[in-house]
């Protein structure tokens, strides 16, 4: 059988992107501790904003690149196909502050129309250089947009986001042909979000920016994506032996409702559309917004989706650990074995879907400890070693290889099995009584992101 992610991938009985988002400094540099002085990280950061590591966002001096054969490196380059920039490619990184078109030692730049693209093209170069696919994150997103934007006048931001599309998927026309165009535009409610754009441009300004990714390069895969989308649920009646055999609710259903609304009143209006990724942060631990959807919820989402003519992928996958109340080792290893295990074997049964993006691959190099709390989300540990996560990717990818002979997986349809056992009754929380007035703590319109809101 093939050892690798990316081997199994080749083995599958269709294109499968299996990536991970990218850094460039544990990229490059040999041996990088990331428990830095905070000091020397990102100062554009306020008390308000939880500070970002070194490990994380801290640019990569060009004497300080001294070798493209990391372990980090290495286990990239032969797990994974496709890799996303996780960071360094996002509009506010790319003019003002990492660390700008004013160089490593100045200020970030107030200048809208410069840009720096040395960090991205090092690790672009990197990627073609080892065969793999790349996808372009993100081009429109409020939360790592330029701050000045705020200060402009409507036609000023409809200019600027037009120009920012052109200058940089002209500029990276011939490695990138597939982007996220637009990010979090939804709120917890389903409606869209009132952010810089909304406000600006008004509500039609995702379907003007996916034109305009469409003209500036038509033969790009452009693709929506958002978070907290990834499951739809239904009602459903108690069997003989009152046993629910599925959910009647996804979490946050209404944002799960809200993002095939979006998506298909793009389709129905003819707008250059081509994906949806559905980002996938799991809280392993999570209670009512925050809980994890099942696997059966996740595939009936990527259906409804599929059939507007739409490809699909997990975009941002992570699952979080620490919120569990458990202590043992071994029933946390399940819980996450078992999240990225079944959701991406309930993805992967549907035809429209066809990719995965982790967001970073081992607990080494994650945003989660950086945003949230100390945390073990990913599927290689600090030492680069495999997980029993690891082996629930391996087993999703190998569910759709050819001459596979395994049970079929049990919880693609019903969230309970033939003996009653709901999908992650071991290490599962109960949800609070309280439960069906929750549709997330993001009620301000205002596209806060979740590391920002109040923590469960």
């Amino acid at each position: 059988m093939p050892s690798t992610l990316r081997e199994t991938a080749d083995k599958c009985c269709k294109q499968v992107y299996i990536g991970s988002a990218v850094l460039p400094r544990p990229l490059f540099i040999a041996d990088f501790d990331d428990e830095v002085d905070k000091d020397d990280c990102d100062s554009s950061n306020t008390d308000e904003r939880p500070k970002i590591k070194c490990a994380t966002i801290l640019t990569v001096k060009p004497e300080e690149s001294t070798s493209n054969n990391t372990r980090y490196a290495q286990v990239l380059s032969s797990e994974f196909n496709s890799v996303v920039i996780e960071h360094h490619l996002k509009w506010g990184p790319l003019v003002h502050s990492l660390p700008g078109p004013n160089g490593f030692d100045n200020p970030p730049t107030t200048h809208l129309g410069a840009y720096d693209f040395r960090h991205v093209d090092t690790m672009l170069d990197w990627a073609v250089e080892n065969n793999m696919h790349i996808k372009g994150h993100v081009l429109v997103w409020h939360v790592t947009s330029p701050p000045f934007l705020e200060d402009m006048t409507p036609q000023q931001v409809r200019n600027a986001v037009k120009q920012h599309i052109f200058t940089t998927m002209n500029y990276f026309k011939d490695r990138i042909k597939m982007w996220d165009v637009v990010n979090e535009s939804l709120a917890s409610d389903g409606s869209l979000v009132e952010n810089v754009f909304y406000r600006k441009m008004g509500p039609d300004y995702i379907e003007t920016c996916f034109r305009w990714a469409h003209e500036a390069d038509p033969t790009a895969f452009l693709i929506y994506n958002d978070n907290k989308v990834e499951g739809c649920g239904y009602n459903c009646d108690e069997d003989s032996t009152t046993t629910r055999r599925c959910k009647t609710k996804a979490p946050l259903q209404a944002k799960a409702d809200g993002f095939y609304n979006l998506l298909k009143d793009l389709v129905d209006k003819g707008v250059p559309i081509h994906g949806a990724g559905m980002q996938a942060h799991f809280n392993a631990g999570g209670v009512k917004h925050q809980r994890p959807p099942t696997p059966s919820m996740v595939k009936r989402q990527i259906n409804r989706i599929g059939k507007l003519g739409l490809k699909v992928n997990i975009s941002e996958m992570d699952v979080r650990l620490s919120k569990l109340e458990t202590t043992d080792e071994k029933i946390r290893d399940i819980a996450q074995t078992e999240i990225y295990q079944g959701i991406l074997t309930a993805a992967l049964s549907e035809p429209s879907f066809d990719g995965i993006w982790l967001w970073g691959f081992t607990d080494r190099h994650t945003w989660v400890k950086n945003f949230y709390y100390d945390d073990s989300p990913l599927i290689f540990d600090e030492n680069y070693n495999r997980k029993a996560a690891y082996d629930g990717v391996k087993a999703a990818l190998e569910s759709i290889c050819p001459g596979r002979q395994t049970t079929p997986y049990k919880y693609l349809e019903s969230d309970y099995d033939e003996d009653g056992n709901e999908w992650g009754h071991l290490w599962m929380p109960p949800e609070p009584d309280d439960v069906e007035n929750d549709e997330g703590k993001d009620t301000t319109k205002q596209g806060t992101p979740d590391w920002e809101q109040p923590k469960d």
